[in-house]
């Protein structure tokens, strides 16, 4: 699926792609809206349907991703409400020996992500990760979303990759089509970001684990 030989820089999605989503998922669809009713005094299918209508509304923009955005927005300290169910942020199946794998090959790899700061720092923190990288990025640097072209604009006046000799892998179709607007030639989604929701992916190539792209040791080790 990917010829090694023709990539230079791989850039990597966190969420969904190198870490299992179920950990934001139950954030924002279970432990937040609990801890909403109980502070605003209603009950939780109410507060649900308050909540996924304000969040949908921002789908796709930077506040979407920002944490300061909600807790000013719902009144809530977010960053400490993930700290409490932090033992659930989980690296994917085959993520390490991936990363470790390309190294060893010289690739350029770059985390990118729309996951604020706050909230970057603690799965950096809980999972490590960012070992085995060379550079790590939020959008929020930029002030724009992997949606809008002007990340991709600013991404690449700061590594100066080249789009044809770059893979992408992201588990959200539609970033993955603003990357393709931008001309990143090698393009990959994940068909299941959430270890317990499955799904599959049409739009785009894409794989289950990253051992199904495992690329094979330099002929020198």
């Amino acid at each position: 699926m990917i010829d090694w030989q023709a990539i230079d820089t791989v850039l990597l999605d966190m969420d969904g792609t190198l870490l299992d989503l179920h950990f934001d998922n139950y954030f924002w669809l279970t432990h937040l809206p609990q801890h909403y009713a109980a502070a605003q005094g209603m009950d939780l299918e109410t507060a649900n349907e308050k909540l996924m209508a304000h969040i949908k509304a921002h789908e796709g923009t930077l506040n979407w991703y920002c944490l300061e955005f909600w807790s000013d927005a719902l009144d809530l300290n977010i960053r400490a409400l993930k700290e409490e169910v932090k033992d659930k942020i989980q690296i994917r199946p085959f993520v390490v020996e991936f990363l470790q794998r390309l190294r060893l090959l010289d690739k350029k790899l770059v985390l990118i992500t729309n996951a604020h700061p706050q909230s970057l720092d603690l799965k950096l923190e809980v999972t490590e990760i960012d070992q085995w990288l060379d550079m790590v990025i939020s959008s929020h640097e930029f002030n724009e979303p992997k949606e809008a072209q002007a990340f991709w604009t600013q991404l690449q006046a700061r590594e100066h990759f080249d789009p044809a000799r770059t893979l992408f892998v992201d588990d959200t179709v539609r970033i993955l089509d603003s990357a393709k607007q931008f001309g990143i030639q090698h393009l990959l989604c994940i068909h299941q970001p959430d270890s317990q929701k499955p799904r599959k992916v049409s739009e785009y190539p894409a794989i289950n684990h990253f051992d199904e792209i495992m690329p094979g040791l330099p002929v020198d080790q």
